[in-house]
């Protein structure tokens, strides 16, 4: 039983929630009706937040080294606390049985493998999104983002965009990638597994806030996506509109 609310552990930005990553999990938390405080911690402070808290690392690099990221949660009903998305879910199931199951027995597997392939399917918004999120981010989030991700794309976040006939080129690369994720899905129904929302339509739907955060929910880009395969994307976000929660504004928590 939930006695205490969980410790929901976000990235801030000028305009509220963005980080695709961390949206799934607000989605779920909402979408289960647990009670939870958000924790806003900026770029350069998670690898010391959650080595300080006790969390593990998202992922391991190449190198050997770790890597630590949000979403993590902390759940002061239980003392666990969780990193990365798919395991927090899962976590969520199976501690809190009578809510809403986003990750059903012995789907754990093929809801991974779902998002590896999700994830290559969709890498043409690199070029576009990246850029952007960093204008959106605070002083110290947008320097410590611009510098790894340039170091990671071996390139400027301001010359990663492509102009004229090549962003014409790029973009429809872009659409194209949704266009095999849609192939995926059962044509008629709405979410992943027919009628029932899952964890991969909350990690769509969290790609989907980015894009809006990002672009603008006026802009030209977020108008084109959220039309495209029908206007699949666009109606997603519609769906999941009554989970997105109050918007969580104020300073932040270190």
């Amino acid at each position: 039983m939930l006695t205490e609310p969980i410790l929901f552990y976000d990235i801030p930005s000028n305009t509220g929630p963005w980080s695709p990553n961390t949206w799934i999990i607000r989605y779920a938390l909402n979408l289960k009706g647990l009670a939870y405080r958000t924790i806003w911690v900026e770029y350069p402070d998670i690898p010391e937040k959650c080595m300080a808290i006790g969390a593990e690392p998202s992922m391991m690099r190449k190198d050997g080294s770790p890597y630590y990221s949000l979403p993590v949660i902390q759940d002061p009903n239980t003392g666990a606390i969780i990193s990365e998305s798919l395991r927090i879910c899962e976590y969520l199931d199976a501690t809190y049985p009578e809510t809403y199951k986003l990750v059903p027995p012995g789907t754990y597997t093929l809801q991974k493998g779902y998002r590896a392939g999700y994830d290559t399917a969709t890498d043409g918004s690199i070029p576009f999104i990246m850029p952007a999120i960093a204008r959106i981010l605070r002083p110290r989030s947008a320097e410590h983002f611009v510098r790894t991700r340039e170091v990671s794309f071996g390139k400027k976040l301001t010359e990663m965009t492509p102009t004229g006939e090549e962003r014409e080129v790029a973009w429809n690369k872009f659409k194209m990638g949704f266009e095999r994720v849609v192939k995926w899905m059962k044509e008629g129904e709405p979410y992943i597994m027919g009628d029932r929302i899952m964890y991969p339509d909350l990690m769509i739907a969290g790609e989907m806030q980015w894009f809006i955060a990002g672009f603008g929910r006026d802009s030209e880009e977020w108008k084109d996506i959220e039309t495209w395969q029908g206007g699949r994307w666009g109606k997603l976000v519609d769906d999941l509109k009554k989970y997105e929660g109050p918007p969580e504004e104020g300073p932040v928590d270190n």
